[in-house]
């Protein structure tokens, strides 16, 4: 009897119902990615802008502030970039940005943040 409950009436529509819903989420995390690092492009775009400011003594101290908010951003950005040039890097990746938030250090870039986060 038990068995019985462990089939599906239509497990063919099950499994395609399943492979579009996985398609969906990969299509919808590659979307997340894309607005971020179009954002992250923005804000760099932005820093230089003012950095550039800088140079000239043009720039408040305001805006120093967000260039330099942006600045670690990037870094942040490079640091990932270390561990994704390891074997195991979908493991190592996940791991470190719990272990960052378990000790009360940010590792993603501002822009990779939700709103809710924010």
């Amino acid at each position: 009897m038990k068995t019985l409950h462990k089939i599906h009436k239509a497990p063919i529509r099950v499994i395609r119902i399943q492979k579009l819903a996985a398609r969906l989420r990969t299509k919808r995390a590659m979307l997340k990615l894309k607005i971020a690092l179009a954002q992250e492009k923005q804000e760099t775009k932005l820093m230089l802008v003012i950095y550039k400011r800088y140079t000239k003594g043009q720039a408040s101290k305001s805006e120093m502030k967000i260039a330099n908010e942006q600045f670690l951003d990037i870094l942040k950005g490079l640091g990932l970039g270390v561990f994704a040039l390891l074997p195991f890097a979908p493991i190592t990746i996940p791991i470190i940005v719990k272990l960052g938030k378990m000790v009360g250090v940010e590792v993603m870039p501002s822009a990779f943040h939700s709103k809710k986060d924010k």
